[in-house]
């Protein structure tokens, strides 16, 4: 989660600072290992499709893929650059694809996943071998009892689960001044286009692995931030679906009425595909599909009207010509542009999302915490006395004031909570995001989803440039990024958003905009600038 902009917000009454330009990558820069050219991988940049083609046609098997990923990781996550992004293989990755192989030779194909590798964020439960730590010491022991319903329906798919990913701690709702990507279980994620550069957080090693293709898929958490900022840092595409579109059962919680897992992938297709194969079926609401690749549109942005959030530039100079360059080429494909759309509450925001999160996490935590078992820990108090400690492992960067804030509130009957939490959902949907697409007749919004990645700086915390993360965060609504370009090597997201259950408006636009751009390009692993 990018808990940075809710300190800004509590503090400053809403709006994001605009921070001084940041340093990047500038060309020529030595990559992290001038003998070893890290884009020399059979399956660099394959999509699920490509994959399943050479499956089918017998060019390679499930378990020569899943090896061939496991390799990877061994060569470029734990070796090589030490990305970090990968916090633990399946034990089991190799016999589940194996039991792919015996199926597809039988000739039984479970769909567009079966014998696919996904790697999943260490917030996610698996009734497994893997651990469940959400990057905590504190839950390194009982692995969880039974999967996520969003594993199960993963398994249910074929897909090999290759393994979990690192992220920002306890998804970056610790601290104020933390380091998006590191966990004292996993250390520290970092970016694939820059080693020296933040992944952003907190589902910083999903995104880090699946730019640098070590797997297919990847599934990220968010509460507000945390699967598109990842996305955008690390130019790979990002879903994060309306809230309940997936089934948060078995994820480590912040906040029941803003999180949510989704797809992380290379393509729009990709994402769009894994969307739709772990969706919680609800017949009484005709706006969940199983299939969202139905909305996937080469012509989708012709005659659409979308909207400029113009609250969310201004933060940088190169961003915003990238955010210009990119409303040209929505107009040359035949949208329509409103210009100048702003969120007038948007100043209040902060402190009534804030108030939300701190006392759902406090609740939801207390309640996840007693489904697991033999844990040391059995509520936020005793995390906090656990960190307390082994401070010299789980406190050697940064504290843990959230944690205690959030300790100190009285439940999800307490006033504060219940009129904060009636007020930011009004002041984002009714009086927000709702307002201007009725408005203005629109089928979207759009905003630049990041600035250029930051350095990693354990001492001094993240410092954080700018994004648009919260208008479809607080109110549960979708969002998409897609790759928009690059800022001196740095990839740039934009953020396609919109009203509830919109995914397949918003599918539709973001992939006409991908395949009229073609901005994602396979990371260079540079060391740092020069």
């Amino acid at each position: 989660m990018q808990r940075r902009n809710f300190f800004k917000t509590a503090a400053l009454g809403g709006g994001t600072l605009a921070l001084a330009p940041l340093s990047s990558c500038v060309q020529p820069t030595v990559p992290a290992s001038a003998a070893e050219d890290y884009s020399a991988f059979e399956l660099n940049e394959l999509t699920i499709a490509q994959l399943q083609e050479k499956m089918s046609s017998g060019m390679l098997t499930s378990e020569e893929i899943t090896k061939k990923y496991l390799n990877r990781i061994e060569q470029i996550d734990k070796n090589g650059p030490e990305l970090r992004a990968v916090i633990e293989i399946n034990p089991e990755a190799l016999d589940i694809a194996r039991k792919m192989d015996v199926e597809r030779k039988s000739g039984k194909v479970r769909g567009s996943l079966h014998g696919i590798p996904v790697l999943i964020k260490d917030n996610i439960d698996t009734g497994d071998q893997m651990q469940t730590t959400a990057g905590s010491l504190a839950l390194v022991g009982v692995p969880a009892p039974d999967d996520a319903f969003i594993v199960r329906k993963l398994r249910e798919a074929g897909a090999v689960l290759l393994g979990k990913t690192n992220l920002s701690e306890w998804a970056n709702f610790r601290s104020s001044k933390s380091s998006s990507g590191w966990s004292g279980r996993g250390g520290q994620v970092r970016n694939p286009f820059c080693l020296d550069r933040s992944p952003c957080g907190s589902s910083s090693g999903t995104g880090s692995a699946v730019s640098a293709n070590l797997c297919t898929l990847g599934i990220g958490t968010e509460t507000d931030g945390s699967i598109v900022c990842p996305s955008g840092i690390n130019g790979i595409v990002g879903i994060k679906p309306t809230a309940g579109l997936w089934s948060g059962d078995g994820i480590v919680p912040i906040s029941h009425s803003q999180d949510t897992a989704g797809p992380m992938a290379r393509t729009v297709t990709d994402a769009a595909v894994l969307l739709g194969l772990l969706t919680e079926k609800d017949h009484t609401n005709p706006k969940i599909f199983a299939d969202y690749s139905q909305s996937l549109d080469a012509n989708g942005l012709k005659n659409a009207r979308i909207g400029i959030a113009s609250n969310f530039f201004g933060f940088h100079a190169g961003v915003d010509k990238l955010m210009a360059e990119a409303v040209q080429i929505l107009k040359n494909s035949g949208a329509v542009i409103v210009e100048n759309l702003k969120f007038e509450n948007q100043a209040e925001w902060g402190k009534l999302e804030w108030q939300v999160l701190i006392s759902e996490f406090k609740a939801d935590l207390n309640t996840y915490l007693k489904s697991r078992t033999g844990m040391k820990v059995q509520s936020l108090a005793d995390l906090i006395e656990f960190n307390q400690k082994n401070s010299e492992k789980e406190l050697r960067w940064f504290a843990q004031e959230i944690f205690e804030e959030a300790e100190k509130t009285n439940g999800l009957e307490e006033p504060v909570y219940l009129e904060a939490h009636a007020k930011v959902r009004k002041l984002t949907r009714e009086k927000g995001i709702d307002l201007l697409m009725d408005l203005h007749q629109l089928d979207a919004l759009i905003a630049p989803t990041n600035g250029p990645a930051w350095t990693i700086d354990p001492v001094n915390g993240d410092h954080f440039g700018g994004g648009s993360s919260e208008p479809a965060a607080i109110s549960g609504y979708p969002n998409i990024s897609v790759p928009a370009g690059y800022v001196h090597g740095l990839p740039v997201g934009i953020s396609f958003f919109g009203r509830a259950w919109s995914e397949p408006t918003l599918i539709k636009l973001a992939y006409a905009y991908e395949q009229a751009t073609n901005h994602r390009k396979a990371p260079g692993f540079l060391k740092n600038i020069e």
